[in-house]
């Protein structure tokens, strides 16, 4: 059965996708790095395995693939994913 989520606000704002979780008005899908050097104040939830999971790609302009900022940054992210456990 297709589940069609009801969406009553919509923001970029991290922050305020907390606020509106901490006061009950919201449920988020929100990246670890919210909660970078800070506690979490409202319940963690782990999303399930499975066919549930997200690609990450990035793309560069033609012949900028081997900049050293790029290969860091892709780096970092396959580094990312090792580190929590999810299939590269």
């Amino acid at each position: 059965m297709p589940f069609e989520p009801d969406v009553r606000f919509e923001t970029t704002d991290l922050l305020l996708h907390v606020r509106l979780v901490e006061q009950g008005h919201a449920a988020a899908l929100l990246p670890d790095l919210v909660w970078s050097g800070r506690t979490p104040t409202v319940a963690l939830r782990r999303l399930p395995r499975g066919r549930h999971t997200r690609r990450v790609f990035t793309v560069v302009r033609p012949g900028r693939s081997r900049h050293p900022a790029v290969q860091a940054c892709r780096r970092a992210l396959l580094d990312a994913t090792a580190e929590s456990g999810f299939p590269r």
